[in-house]
């Protein structure tokens, strides 16, 4: 639903009714993940794609006629037919199911309420029942804020509490999934599988060193979404001026800076300085917080001295092993853009759980099940 934010927001602001058709599960090697959706308008304009082209007639076609019918919500599974090369399906060998209903946005204000923060870049989430009762397929609440209040209702008490509160675990964590709720009398006794659709702040990388590397990466950074922060001690290097992709620059000490900063488990640590009066202080506390990736710029004899000072100042074997050093894969990188590419590269592959192997050397599905949800797309910081 995400990845057509934008213009669900001005249908809805506009009162437009439109069919909605959202990945709801996933199964084998498939282009886009769960949540991603295409949508409909009673005009036939069409936002958004389910697979880059393979069933987007057919799901264009189940969009038109739940719009025209004011029927019920549908589910659909598209697949690879090796029997049928014509067939509509995936090309790619995989399944997708898809759930296809009919939005009515003067029946749902919560789901203008919610892309209305979105567009302003504030954290929310909608929760979809995508299988369950069929008289409550397709029902939705959102939730405005990382704590704060919900509108919409599925069925009951019970059951929206149930719901909010997973709702908020997902949003706090920056995930968009598939989560199973209910089986409890006491609470929700249908068991009702639930996608929840996050927008949450756009994850952190901070970057320590103001160098030539560090105005690249930040561009990259920048680029795939993250909020980018520059921290250098050196007043001279660390200007705005000299990193315009970068969303702050900072002036501190960068283990002083990363002591009062906030983290979470999506962030970024980059260190570029390879100066061991800021190395050493700044990975030994970043290797006790509970952030995403840390790796550190420098030659293998750099990263042996750092990991020999590190050891010394009492880290720990296991907490080592989270330091990507020397930083980056092995793309071969000299310019500083080369080298913010083979960074980025291996924050992705360790954000993923993935190899960093060329694609051709691997065996089985390319596209594997996101531990971690979609990487945030640019678009979401427009407003932000």
């Amino acid at each position: 639903m995400l990845n057509i934010a934008d213009t669900l927001h001005a249908w809805c602001r506009e009162a437009r009714p439109f069919a909605l058709a959202t990945i709801v599960q996933v199964s084998g090697s498939a282009p886009l993940p769960p949540g991603t959706s295409l949508a409909v308008n009673a005009d036939g304009e069409a936002a958004g794609s389910l697979s880059g082209g393979c069933v987007e007639g057919a799901v264009y076609e189940l969009c038109t006629q739940v719009l025209e019918d004011h029927g019920p919500p549908a589910r659909a599974r598209f697949g690879y037919s090796a029997d049928d090369a014509f067939a509509v399906g995936l090309t790619c060998g995989g399944e997708i199911d898809v759930l296809v209903q009919r939005v009515d946005p003067t029946d749902r204000p919560h789901l203008t309420a919610a892309l209305d923060e979105i567009a302003h870049g504030r954290p929310a989430a909608v929760a979809q029942v995508v299988d369950g009762p069929e008289d409550l397929l397709g029902r939705t609440l959102s939730l405005l804020g990382d704590d704060g209040a919900y509108e919409g209702t599925l069925r009951g008490e019970n059951e929206d509490r149930a719901v909010v509160a997973r709702t908020r675990a997902q949003l706090r964590a920056g995930r968009t999934a598939v989560i199973d709720v209910g089986g409890d009398p006491d609470t929700c006794p249908e068991r009702l599988s639930i996608l929840v659709h996050v927008h949450a702040a756009p994850p952190r990388m901070l970057i320590f060193g103001a160098v030539d590397f560090a105005a690249a990466l930040s561009q990259a950074g920048s680029f795939l979404g993250y909020r980018v922060t520059v921290c250098d001690a050196r007043p001279v290097f660390a200007t705005a001026a000299r990193f315009p992709y970068a969303d702050e620059v900072v002036v501190d000490w960068p283990h002083r800076y990363l002591a009062a900063t906030d983290v979470d488990a999506r962030t970024a640590v980059c260190v570029l300085t390879h100066d061991a009066k800021f190395d050493i202080p700044l990975l030994a506390l970043a290797l006790s917080l509970p952030v995403a990736y840390i790796g550190a710029m420098g030659s293998r004899r750099t990263h042996e001295d750092r990991d020999r000072r590190l050891r010394e100042t009492g880290v720990t074997t296991a907490q080592l092993t989270r330091l990507n050093s020397p930083i980056g894969l092995d793309l071969g990188a000299h310019t500083p853009e080369e080298t913010a590419i083979s960074i980025t590269a291996e924050i992705i592959a360790r954000t993923h759980q993935a190899t960093g192997l060329p694609l051709s050397q691997g065996i089985g599905p390319i596209h594997r099940p996101d531990p971690t949800g979609p990487v945030p797309a640019r678009a979401a910081r427009t407003a932000a």
